[in-house]
C-alpha cells in the first residue's frame, strides 16, 4: 500500500460518511414530516431506526418510511464501519496515513531546516533549531530515533535521507538548509550532492567523521564542514587554555544558556536606513543597544572589532551581540514583524 492507495481509501470513507450524514437526515426530516414530531424526537427515532436497537409506535407511513430507511441504511452503516475499521486496524494504513498529514504539512514549509540524521548531533541540533522556533523536519530511518522525534514532537519522515525523493519530500526546494550528520561519510557525500542538484542555492552544512573526508564534502557542495572529533579537540584545549572566554560564548550561543546576551549574525537589506553609513552614523549601539563585534562583506572578507567609521554596504551581514529583546527589535526593523514568526 502506498500514499495513493491511502489517499484513495480515505476519500471513499469520506464519501461514505457523507452519505450516512444525508441519510441521517433524510430520516430526521422524514420523521418529522410523517409522525408530526419534533426535530429532537426525529433524531432519536432516526438512530433508533438506523441501528434497528429501539422499538417504536408508528402510524402506518412512518412504519413505511423506517422500512425504506432500514433497507438503504442499515447496508450503509455497517460498511462505512467496517471500511474506516479496516483503515484504523491496519497498522500499515496507519503509517501511511500519518505520512500523508506530514506531506500536507510539509507542503506549507518554507525557509525550514531539513536534518538528515536523529543521532547525538542530530538531538543537539534539532533540540536548537526547536527552541528557536524554526521549522524543520527529520530524515531517519532508526526507529529509536523516530520514537524521539515524535515524543520531542518534531516533524520527521520515516525514510533514506539518501534519497533524492526523500529531500524532494522533505521540501528541499523551499527549505533554508539541509544539515547532514548521519554516520557514514560516503551517505554525508552523497546527501550533499542530491541537495546541491535539487536545489542550488540552499545552505548545506556537514559532517566528516573521518580526516580527509571535509575537501571531498567541500567539492560535493557544502558551504560548511564540521569534524566532531577535530572539533572537540579543540574545544577541550579552549576551555583549558581560556575557560572563561569559552563559557561566555557557549552560553551566549546557546538557546538554553539563559544568559541575557546572545549572538546574531544579520544580513543587510537593501532598504536597510543605514545603508552607505558609517557604524556611529547607524545609531545601531544607541537605538538598540546592540554591539557589532564584525562585518562580513558580500566578498566573503570580514572587518573584526569595526571601528566607528567602518561604511555598512547592503548585503554585508553584520554580527550582533546583545539582549535577546533588542536582537528581535533589530531584526523587525530590518526585515519586518514577519522575521519574528
Amino acid at each position: 500500500m502506498d500514499l495513493s492507495s491511502i489517499s484513495r481509501k480515505i476519500r471513499y470513507a469520506k464519501i461514505l460518511l457523507f452519505s450516512l450524514l444525508l441519510l441521517f437526515v433524510f430520516g430526521i426530516v422524514g420523521f418529522m414530516f410523517l409522525e408530526k414530531i419534533s426535530a429532537i424526537e426525529a433524531m432519536y427515532l432516526t438512530i433508533g431506526t438506523l441501528t434497528t436497537v429501539a422499538p417504536f409506535d408508528l402510524h402506518d407511513e412512518g412504519r413505511v418510511f423506517a422500512l425504506i430507511l432500514i433497507f438503504f441504511g442499515f447496508g450503509l452503516v455497517a460498511t462505512t464501519a467496517a471500511f474506516i475499521g479496516n483503515i484504523f486496524l491496519d497498522a500499515n494504513g496507519l503509517e501511511l496515513y500519518r505520512r500523508r498529514k506530514v506531506q500536507k504539512k510539509l507542503q506549507k514549509f518554507s525557509d525550514h531546516y531539513i536534518i538528515c540524521g536523529h543521532g547525538q548531533m542530530g538531538q543537539i541540533v534539532a533540540a536548537e533549531l526547536q527552541q528557536s522556533g524554526k521549522e524543520l523536519v527529520v530524515l531517519e530511518r532508526e526507529e529509536q530515533a523516530l520514537m524521539r522525534c515524535r515524543e520531542a514532537g518534531i516533524t520527521y519522515l520515516d525514510q533514506d535521507a539518501t534519497d533524492e525523493e526523500a529531500l524532494v519530500e522533505a521540501g528541499v526546494e523551499r527549505a533554508k538548509a539541509v544539515i547532514s550528520l548521519v554516520n557514514r561519510d560516503a551517505d554525508n557525500v552523497f546527501i550533499v550532492v542530491t541537495a546541491r542538484a535539487l536545489n542550488p542555492d540552499i545552505f548545506i552544512s556537514a559532517r566528516a567523521n573521518t580526516k580527509g573526508v571535509e575537501k571531498k564534502l567541500y567539492h560535493a557542495g557544502a558551504n560548511h564542514v564540521v569534524s566532531p572529533y577535530a572539533s572537540a579537540a579543540v574545544r577541550i584545549i579552549q576551555n583549558i587554555l581560556r575557560p572563561t572566554i569559552t563559557d561566555f560564548l557557549d552560553t551566549a550561543i546557546s538557546t538554553e544558556g539563559g544568559l541575557p546576551l546572545q549572538l546574531e549574525d544579520l544580513k543587510v537589506p537593501d532598504d536597510a536606513p543605514f545603508v552607505n553609513r558609517t557604524l556611529m552614523d547607524s545609531r545601531i549601539r544607541n537605538d538598540f543597544d546592540l554591539i557589532i563585534v564584525a562585518i562580513q562583506r558580500r566578498n566573503g572578507s570580514r572587518v573584526y572589532n569595526p571601528s566607528s567609521l567602518e561604511p555598512i554596504n547592503a548585503g554585508d551581514t553584520l554580527i550582533a551581540i546583545g539582549p535577546r529583546d533588542n536582537l528581535d527589535r533589530f531584526m523587525e526593523m530590518l526585515y519586518g514583524p514577519e522575521a519574528l514568526t
